[in-house]
């Protein structure tokens, strides 16, 4: 009886770190790392151009027909405030699901899937505010640090005020 008793205390405690913990996707940005939860993420494909739209801002790269969906597709590096990306066949393109929309963002590569503690998430410092608009939190991973992606901040404000 112990053991089975020892055997549900162990079952407790995996449940409690695996609700504890966060998957990540992990693509960069020059030298820079950021992660997105893998539950938004629909699938990851290479850069293969964009039809652009009017009346967007610089970050808005166009949108792409993806087996009938109309997807935008929006520059994280020129989001940022980087400057937009000149893209190459390297450059990947990372389907997400914000709410109810499919959205895909142009990053350089995707690099990892990173499982993370939720209490080693720190908040992003004050200073730069761009990145504390657009990210949730930073957490350390392997002594890089990885920046948070708050997915409805990087696509708020889309278009271009009449």
């Amino acid at each position: 009886m112990e053991a089975l008793g020892l055997r549900d205390d162990l079952n407790d405690k995996s449940a409690v770190a695996a609700q504890n913990s966060l998957q990540l996707i992990a693509f960069s940005i020059g030298d820079q790392t950021y992660g997105v939860e893998i539950t938004t993420v629909r699938e990851i494909r290479a850069w293969n151009g964009a039809t652009p739209l009017p009346n967007t801002r610089e970050f808005v790269r166009g949108v792409i027909n993806l087996r009938g969906t109309i997807v935008p597709i929006f520059d994280l590096r020129a989001r940022f405030g980087d400057g937009q990306t000149s893209p190459t066949k390297n450059h990947v393109v990372v389907v997400m699901s914000v709410g109810d929309k499919w959205v895909g963002i142009l990053v350089d590569a995707v690099s990892d899937i990173l499982t993370v503690s939720r209490d080693d998430i720190h908040n992003v410092p004050e200073g730069n505010s761009i990145d504390s608009e657009l990210l949730n939190g930073i957490v350390t991973h392997d002594s890089r640090m990885v920046g948070l992606i708050d997915l409805h901040a990087v696509v708020s404000g889309a278009k271009m005020d009449a």
